[in-house]
């Protein structure tokens, strides 16, 4: 019998593919930790204080805080009191870049974060629960003559979270709140080179609007984008796996049909696998440089869920098809028990995701966070998320080890069998429990490698390199995952040479013959890709 390239390639071939598999590894976490810069960066803005002195406040004009066509601005509150400003008149204005730079579509997105300095009075203190409703206009322009073009607008509301650790009396009057980080704007493109942001806080006291938040001395505003170098190496990656997955995942299945037999579940399952890591490699992204797809975040959540519940779901099966008998493999139905809650858990995940990014094609100044039910949801699905995920590596550990059981236990029948049969049996079951481990080995480094990337400050300091942590976490493990997938079509694939064949010159073929008749007729009963799939799927029949 033909048996799997797994079983039947010799052990220096297996070796040297192996040695390959492992450079390849290596080259992909070096390629985001010496080439790539750091994946994000964080530019800081404080807003000016422009002054509207139209009657109606009108959004029809648009205040730039520098430039020839500034707007007429306060130092600070204290001088729009003098000149008797209303709080309904001042617009917190931000320019997006900074002065003498541009924004590009190599920055994919665009995330900010809303900061507010707000002084302690004794006559004006933040009040328990105290909500800021904040009128925010986003416009864009591509050169510093046109006219701006409003882009959205909304009005938001963010709850206050702040302290205040010293004594509230009159002799600490001025010092500044401590107040948590409030989420503002994300866009999912930055298709232009300009931005600007107008932020008004209007008052209103009979409704209760702005009431009781304090003295707001500034608001700032925390940018973060995708670092434009890290993109270009990230959208290489991906154009170099992409043909790797697809032609090898071609192979794979055209072997597969050039079979007598129809395939089994876990052959289908693999050939899932590669189709889901095909579509996640696909670098669809380019588009995004020329369009202004802002759903392209979105896109890519619902790829990487769709390759990580086909990733969860193919470890299930394939550990569970060395564990069942004959009579209970190969039907998926089998699996609804530990399939479904990964169908289940992805779904919600995309609801939430659709929740909050979804949203934002709309509104990018909505945020699931800016609520207590929101935040308190979006904190219950992280925290499930991740207990979830435990409990699936140890329900993972725990069928590798069944099935390691269920061989060892087949494993009694080996001292019968003649020696060279044994040592053959004995080195699929080493190849086998050698991937199983290589299996668990990956999933346990993207729990390792992800803890790293927060631990540490984004980089290491090597000799004479920096090593950007994060950046060879993200091209690392993406690699990892094409590369365990290529290894699992490739050594799962049809062989064409059979056992012993490679054995057949060296004189002593009738024995070898002999062998072979022995080891086909014991199992062939049993349909499967390998002989390790086929064994442990002989209990019901003996």
């Amino acid at each position: 019998m033909a048996g799997a390239i797994i079983e039947n390639m010799s052990t220096k071939k297996l070796v040297i593919v192996g040695v390959i598999l492992v450079i390849f590894q290596v080259f992909s976490f070096l390629v985001g930790g010496l080439i790539a810069p750091s994946p994000t960066s964080a530019v800081h803005y404080l807003a000016t204080k422009c002054v509207d002195v139209r009657k109606h406040h009108q959004n029809s004009k648009w205040f730039m805080p520098w430039g020839p066509n500034q707007c007429e601005k306060i130092r600070d509150f204290d001088e729009a009191m003098i000149k008797q400003i209303e709080a309904n008149e001042i617009v917190f204005a931000v320019h997006i870049p900074l002065p003498n730079n541009e924004m590009s579509p190599w920055f994919q997105f665009m995330l900010f974060i809303l900061q507010f300095d707000i002084a302690f009075k004794m006559g004006n203190q933040i009040e328990e629960g105290a909500v800021v409703t904040i009128d925010v206009s986003l416009a864009y322009r591509d050169d510093t003559f046109s006219k701006w073009t409003e882009m959205a607008h909304s009005i938001e509301q963010r709850k206050l979270s702040c302290n205040f650790s010293t004594p509230k009396t009159h002799e600490y009057e001025g010092r500044h709140y401590e107040c948590d980080l409030l989420p503002f704007m994300e866009l999912g493109s930055v298709a232009h080179k300009y931005y600007l942001i107008n932020i008004r806080l209007p008052v209103n006291e009979r409704k209760k609007i702005n009431v009781g938040i304090g003295e707001i001395k500034d608001i700032r505003l925390v940018g973060i984008h995708q670092n434009g170098g890290f993109t270009k190496v990230w959208f290489a990656v991906k154009t170099f796996l992409t043909p790797s997955i697809l032609i090898i995942m071609i192979w794979y299945w055209r072997r597969i049909t050039l079979m007598t037999r129809p395939p089994v579940l876990l052959e289908k399952v693999i050939f899932a696998l590669g189709i889901s890591m095909t579509f996640i490699n696909i670098p669809v992204e380019w588009f995004s440089v020329g369009f202004n797809w802002t759903w392209m975040l979105l896109f890519g959540d619902i790829r990487q869920g769709i390759f990580y519940a086909m990733l969860l779901s193919f470890w299930i099966i394939f550990c569970g098809e060395h564990l069942m008998d004959q009579t209970e493999r190969n039907r998926f139905s089998v699996y609804w028990k530990q399939v479904g809650p990964i169908v289940f858990g992805s779904f919600c995940l995309f609801i939430f995701d659709m929740c909050e990014r979804g949203v934002q094609l709309k509104n990018p100044f909505y945020s699931i966070w800016a609520s207590d039910l929101g935040t308190e949801l979006a904190m219950a699905f992280i925290i499930v998320a991740g207990i979830c995920a435990c409990l699936y590596f140890l329900f993972l550990c725990f069928m590798v080890f069944q099935v390691f059981r269920n061989i060892n236990g087949k494993r009694t029948s080996l001292p019968a069998m003649s020696k060279a049969r044994r040592l053959h049996y004995e080195g699929l079951i080493f190849r086998f429990k050698f991937l199983m481990l290589i299996t668990l080995a990956c999933a346990a480094l993207t729990v390792i490698f992800f803890i790293i990337s927060q631990v540490y400050a984004g980089h290491w300091h090597w000799g004479g390199y920096t090593v950007q942590v994060n950046s060879a976490f993200f091209t690392g493990i993406y690699g990892m995952w094409n590369l365990y997938v290529f290894a699992i079509m490739f050594l799962y694939a049809p062989s064409h040479k059979r056992y012993g064949d490679d054995q057949s010159n060296v004189g002593d073929l009738r024995v070898n013959s002999g062998e072979e008749i022995q080891l086909t007729t014991t199992i062939t009963h049993v349909d499967g890709p390998t002989e390790i799939y086929r064994m442990t799927g002989k209990e019901s029949q003996e």
